[in-house]
């Protein structure tokens, strides 16, 4: 399987900063995206710190060939490296005032030939679109969500309910954190959307999905995504990285890995 990605992360309309963070790593099929909070700009060093912690950490794992096809290992070491950023934010807030408070949401993708692991903290989220179908596949760990998983409300009620943004797990609230993590099969033409609330909030489900079904290129694409949420009031920065799974003909040329932020 081939994996194309690409990914763009933008201010919005409405902010000043940018707290989203994001690194990809094509060589080993690699996506994290975090999206940070806290004051001053504490929410920025908290993404910055998971995304690069993680990238370095798990890249180096990654690198020994008999570790990525396990895919148990994969999701063991994803979460070690959780575990350890968890940490390092946290006590990075314990020292120093301004970044009290700090914390940040978190995905991580690995695809290996025709598997995805992924993880996930808060409300930033993975969608997939395959045969048509859109079905987000992560499930945001938020008080809205609790409140829809007890039958109090609906997700079309919770869509636009007040408190969106209420989270019950993030990197470095607390001394430990739950990071749910799954195995995905991957089929041919899946196409990926990993992307922070400044999207999924700005942008109804039904244009996510129309914008993904009209895929013309990956950058064209991602850059529209990012046009809708600002044309629809842009108030929170905007992160979107598309993976899409091309089943393979002929051995694929090698692609070098990047990050971006």
């Amino acid at each position: 399987m081939l994996y194309r990605f690409h990914g763009l992360t933008d201010l919005g309309s409405v902010r000043t900063n940018n707290e989203d963070a994001l690194a990809i790593d094509t060589e080993h099929g690699m996506v994290i995206l975090a999206d940070g909070m806290g004051g001053y700009n504490a929410g920025e060093i908290a993404s910055r710190m998971a995304t690069e912690f993680i990238s370095t950490e798990l890249v180096r794992w990654l690198t020994n060939a008999n570790h990525k096809k396990d895919l148990q290992r994969v999701a063991r070491a994803i979460e070690m490296c959780a575990d350890e950023a968890n940490l390092a934010i946290l006590d990075a807030a314990e020292s120093n005032p301004h970044y009290t408070g700090m914390g940040t949401t978190l995905v991580v993708a690995v695809f290996q030939e025709q598997h995805l692991v992924l993880a996930h903290v808060g409300d930033s989220r993975c969608y997939r679109l395959r045969g048509g179908q859109l079905q987000q596949i992560t499930k945001d760990h938020s008080i809205l969500q609790e409140r829809v998983d007890a039958g109090l409300m609906t997700p079309e009620q919770a869509a636009v309910a007040p408190g969106r943004n209420l989270l019950t797990r993030a990197l470095g609230v607390d001394a430990s954190t739950h990071v749910d993590i799954q195995e995905q099969a991957v089929q041919d033409a899946d196409l990926y959307l990993i992307c922070s609330d400044g999207l999924s909030d700005m942008v109804p489900e039904a244009e996510l999905h129309a914008i993904l079904s009209n895929l013309i290129d990956m950058p064209t694409t991602t850059r529209e995504l990012i046009d809708r949420a600002n044309a629809n009031g842009g108030r929170d920065n905007i992160t979107a990285i598309l993976v899409q799974a091309i089943q393979l003909r002929d051995t694929p040329p090698t692609t070098p890995a990047h990050f971006l932020s």
